[in-house]
């Protein structure tokens, strides 16, 4: 019947948490595809690297959801027992806690190995993979001409050009060109116009011929109008990100070996989602017992504040540690710490509880 009974349990947690971290990387991933779709039009990426986005950001994201999801699933599963007296049918034939978190303790041990994999070894590369496909793709899109009938813009949008139509030898005709330049607006207009793009694609010089140009302030009365046979105007691209300089494409083999404050928060907050699993896969079980009459449902609120407040917590300590206000050899293992003593707590107390009300209780002869 144990054997049994440990499958049965099982089962049901893992459909839980697979299902409720499917959901989540659903919702996640809907506002992912949202921004990798706008850079990608605003920076001309080609078509195949939206894809490989899209999957390389589900990657460094699942680490993230699979504590919350273990959470949520166990909740869920066992609030289902509970509430069809299922567990009480289970507890009525002698099965104690214990025995409950034997499958527990396998699928934590499971599920914490792969968060450690995830965490130390795939997401660090798949950040690092992301920033050079961002480059590989930006730097592609600088060297593509601009199409006409087709807005483009330069420098995060600082500044935009559109072009009617193109001769055949290049000549962009009937061309709009809009740049920023702090409080003031800068807008050109011309018949003609010459594209032309440095070696290195870090720079773009515009050469209008024959227009108007518009500066001033928006909302405000005073601009200027200035009419030119040829006019220059020289966009300077930023320089591309380099995954070296981001902790999150650090190898995790770096972090380890360094001695800098950020990169040693940064490591212990890797190490703290594989952790996160262990204590909230402790703290669900009892979380999840329910009272007669009380819906499945009625602690779920109660785990998502809990979890809200465990990452809240673990992400003041990195920014301590961060910053040298907490000492890094303590880390972020209070937070895991004080979260396991609420889970003992919440396992224990009931007990105690039951044996000081019936302790002067009368046995019949």
């Amino acid at each position: 019947m144990g054997r049994i009974l440990d499958r049965y349990i099982l089962r049901q947690v893992v459909a839980s948490w697979l299902g409720v971290t499917a959901v989540l990387l659903v919702i996640l991933l809907t506002n992912q595809v949202a921004r990798v779709l706008d850079r990608a039009a605003e920076n001309q990426y080609p078509r195949g690297v939206v894809l490989e986005l899209i999957g390389l950001s589900a990657l460094q994201n699942v680490a993230v959801l699979m504590p919350i999801g273990l959470l949520l699933g166990v909740v869920l599963a066992f609030g289902r027992l509970y509430h069809d007296s299922e567990m009480a049918a289970v507890q009525s034939c002698g099965v104690g806690p214990a025995r409950i978190y034997g499958p527990m303790l396998l699928l934590t041990v499971g599920v914490t190995v792969l968060l450690a994999w995830l965490t130390l070894a795939v997401a660090p590369t798949a950040a690092a993979r992301t920033f050079d496909l961002r480059n590989e793709a930006a730097r592609a899109g600088q060297f593509a001409a601009i199409a006409p009938g087709k807005f483009r813009s330069f420098g995060g949008g600082g500044t935009v050009v559109y072009a009617e139509g193109a001769a055949p030898d290049g000549m962009l005709e009937r061309v709009f060109v809009k740049r920023n330049r702090g409080s003031r607006y800068e807008i050109a207009v011309a018949r003609r116009a010459r594209h032309a793009i440095s070696e290195d694609g870090s720079l773009h010089t515009m050469t209008l011929y024959d227009g108007e140009r518009y500066e001033g302030v928006p909302g405000s009365a005073q601009f200027r109008i200035v009419r030119f046979a040829e006019n220059v105007i020289p966009v300077r691209l930023p320089e591309p990100a380099d995954a070296r300089s981001s902790l999150e494409a650090r190898p995790t083999r770096a972090l380890l070996a360094s001695v800098d404050p950020e990169e040693r928060a940064e490591l212990h907050w890797r190490v703290a989602l594989p952790v996160m699993a262990v204590a909230l896969t402790l703290l669900a079980v009892p979380l999840s017992r329910l009272r007669p009459r009380q819906g499945r449902y009625s602690r779920v609120w109660v785990a998502v504040v809990i979890y809200f407040l465990y990452v809240s917590l673990a992400s003041a300590g990195k920014v301590w540690i961060e910053r040298g206000t907490m000492p890094e050899a303590i880390g972020l293992w209070w937070v895991h710490a004080l979260v396991v003593a609420i889970a003992l707590l919440v396992i224990l107390v009931p007990g105690w509880r039951a044996r000081l009300q019936h302790r002067d209780a009368v046995v019949p002869a």
